[in-house]
């Protein structure tokens, strides 16, 4: 996979995860036209397109549209799989997923779309185990010491 846009209905890009190295100017570039050209598509229409050298696969769901860029040898329909999986991923941690919980949420997001994929590969098929890699690192967070920890007079290094 080359890269995954999240956008809404209306054009506005809500995630973007890039696998290969393009300046912000491209990006800029190929996520306008991307979204101009889905977003131009009937619903009744293939979810896959040929667009310059790669293939764009597709899938909307409710407001959102999920589009990954893969390469022309790899497999669209393990790609619409992919892109269902992070949903699933998505519902089960949000319940019942929406915009405004990527809006909000967006760096979880990114966070569970990191502990399921891996340079653009799925690493981890299993949703329970993504789950709770997720769940562990949010424990993590809560029990991580704030600012009162920072305050006491603990030395961080002791020299002998």
């Amino acid at each position: 996979m080359q890269f995954m846009l999240l956008f809404s209905r209306q054009g506005k890009l809500r995630l973007q995860k890039w696998y290969v190295p393009l300046s912000d100017k491209e990006k800029k570039k190929i996520t306008r036209e991307l979204v101009q050209t889905v977003l131009a598509r009937k619903p009744k229409m293939c979810s896959f397109l040929e667009w310059r050298d790669l293939k764009i696969v597709y899938k909307r769901y409710a407001s959102l549209y999920f589009c990954c860029a893969i390469e022309d040898q790899d497999n669209e329909l393990i790609t619409l799989e992919i892109i269902h999986r992070y949903v699933e991923l998505l519902d089960k941690y949000f319940g019942s997923v929406c915009e405004l919980d990527i809006i909000f949420n967006f760096e979880k997001a990114y966070f569970i779309l990191d502990e399921f994929l891996l340079g653009g590969e799925a690493q981890e098929t299993s949703k329970k185990n993504v789950l709770k890699a997720i769940e562990q690192a949010d424990l993590l967070q809560e029990v991580r010491p704030g600012p009162a920890f920072a305050k006491q007079n603990v030395p961080l290094f002791v020299t002998v």
